[in-house]
């Protein structure tokens, strides 16, 4: 088994996973969900995920666009190429930022300064962390950019969290790296006054998993202390995100059904969670079932899991969840981006004689 395709095959999968999973919990109270669907929660899922799945494809299409050096400006002809297809998906705060730069009003670059606050670009950012793989600090620096373009200025702490989660899912490829490893590496390389906010959210999010103990008493004591107005504010997701991955040890799992069960913005939530302990894992060490129901496109659902997404103007492009060949992709261009570092390693070698 060639591990390095077996992670990327896990995090796309993964996330996608989590993104189903979480989504009929959107919204909703965990009591809520438990009222819905039983003392057990959401255990299962239907769909192709949400909008979290649907920008994701559009941030592998700019990648494979780019050569594998995807900039903010090819993150931005995403939204124009998809217009069609995913308009209906997009969340306010990605709206706003596609009006200002499609219609000349911003530069992609500026276009997310004072959006609305939300998980817009942390719910769909692992394949940066994916084409990082084993170097979260690269992982961290190239998302900072691709994340402005759709929040920066004052809400540059959802920026910070899409850095944390693309972060996380690169150091997740290396070899033996534990979940508790993967957590602390994961916001390691933010600012420490710049991003200041996120990581003292984090730090309490954390510290309240390790005293409470189990994620019934985690979620009930976040619930009390740490909800926001907006339900997808990065503030609360990413915090409770990692809570979640310390108090789930990494498995997948577990993982994801605490996320989905989670509550308020469980689809994100599920898709930053899954892309994780996917990569952690590979496709190999996530449930079998959930993998042959996500892979068996061709009799699954066509669509997305939020019956209120509708069907769209054109059908679903069901070849962007074909994940195993989108991995062979990933797969080369981290060689290529693999040769190029090599390249620059060689030459100040050489040149240190």
């Amino acid at each position: 088994m060639n591990q390095l395709l077996d992670k990327i095959h896990g995090s796309l999968l993964g996330g996608m996973i989590g993104d189903a999973m979480g989504a009929p919990g959107e919204g909703l109270t965990y009591g809520e969900i438990q009222d819905k669907y039983g003392p057990e929660g959401i255990t299962d899922f239907r769909g192709l995920g949400t909008d979290d799945t649907a920008v994701k494809h559009q941030l592998l299409s700019a990648i494979f666009k780019s050569e594998g050096y995807p900039n903010v400006d090819a993150f931005a002809q995403s939204f124009i190429d998809y217009r069609e297809q995913n308009y209906r998906l997009w969340f306010i705060s990605v709206k706003n930022a596609f009006h200002k730069f499609s219609e000349g009003l911003s530069l992609p670059a500026y276009a997310g300064w004072g959006n609305m606050q939300s998980s817009s670009t942390a719910m769909a950012i692992s394949p940066m962390g994916i084409i990082n793989a084993g170097n979260p600090r690269q992982a961290s620096l190239e998302t900072q950019e691709i994340a402005s373009l759709i929040h920066n200025g004052p809400t540059g702490f959802c920026r910070d969290a899409a850095c944390v989660i693309a972060a996380a899912v690169a150091a997740a490829f290396k070899p033996s790296i534990t979940m508790k490893e993967v957590i602390e590496t994961s916001y390691k390389h933010l600012a420490p006054l710049s991003s200041k906010i996120l990581l003292e959210l984090i730090s309490n999010a954390l510290a309240l998993a390790e005293r409470e103990g189990t994620y019934e008493k985690f979620r009930q004591s976040y619930y009390e202390s740490s909800l926001r107005p907006v339900l997808c504010d990065s503030r609360e997701t990413l915090p409770a995100t990692l809570a979640i991955l310390y108090l789930s040890n990494g498995s997948p799992r577990k993982a994801i059904t605490y996320a989905a069960n989670f509550g308020r913005d469980a689809d994100t939530i599920g898709a930053m969670v899954g892309g994780i302990v996917g990569a952690l894992h590979g496709v190999s060490g996530l449930p079998q079932e959930w993998v042959e129901k996500a892979s068996n496109i061709s009799t699954s659902e066509t669509d997305y899991s939020k019956p209120q997404y509708g069907t769209g103007d054109k059908p679903l492009d069901l070849s962007g969840f074909n994940y195993a060949d989108i991995a062979k992709q990933l797969q080369g261009v981290i060689q290529r981006r693999q040769e190029d570092l090599g390249e620059v390693s060689e030459m100040l070698t050489n040149m240190n004689q």
